[in-house]
């Protein structure tokens, strides 16, 4: 029934494979609407031919600040969607040898734009709530492993994520989360 619009990301005019937005058609009257958030045959059309495991959804309030995480030797595919609010998700580039490694891309995703953000293997991420509260879901291509959790510090000067915080706003950040290494020790660790 429905189909989807995908774009590509890019960072200073270079794409960044892998990384896409997808925006589903949305079929509306006086009564609300409907839309298909995932369809395996409208996503395997437009490149996305993953096989998803697992889905997960979050609460957080305005300013929680989550990631940038990674799983280590089990990475994932996500396909991630806001369910209420709004948020700013953000991918990191983190695949040996790309052209675009330690290059982030961030994108708006809300209830109300309905957008989804594909983000292949390999890559670190993470949001940031924008509004009083968000709802944010995501299926992802292998389990969790509890053990196998990597992270990016947030703020990393190296890495250079500008995140939308408006003045005011009081982050909240997980103790882990303000503990993870830069890209630079990152890299060591790979060597």
């Amino acid at each position: 029934m429905g189909k989807i619009t995908v774009e590509t990301c890019q960072v200073a005019g270079i794409e960044i494979e892998g990384l896409k937005i997808i925006t589903p058609s949305v079929f509306g009257d006086e009564r609300g609407y409907f839309m298909e958030t995932y369809n395996y045959n409208d996503f395997k059309e437009a490149g996305i031919d993953q096989v998803f495991v697992q889905d997960n959804q979050s609460a957080s309030k305005k300013g929680v600040l989550r990631g940038l995480h990674f799983q280590i030797h089990f990475p994932q595919d996500k396909l991630v969607r806001v369910v209420s609010g709004e948020v700013y998700d953000v991918a990191v580039d983190l695949r040996e040898g790309s052209k675009t490694f330690g290059k982030w891309f961030g994108v708006h995703l809300s209830a109300e734009n309905k957008k989804q953000f594909f983000i292949p293997k390999n890559f670190a991420h993470g949001f940031l709530v924008l509004s009083d509260y968000a709802e944010f879901a995501y299926k992802c291509t292998d389990f969790y492993h509890a053990n196998d959790e990597g992270g990016l510090l947030w703020n990393d000067p190296e890495i250079g994520v500008t995140w939308p915080i408006e003045d005011g706003m009081e982050l909240t950040i997980s103790d882990k989360d303000t503990k993870w290494e830069g890209i630079r020790a990152y890299k060591k660790e790979q060597l």
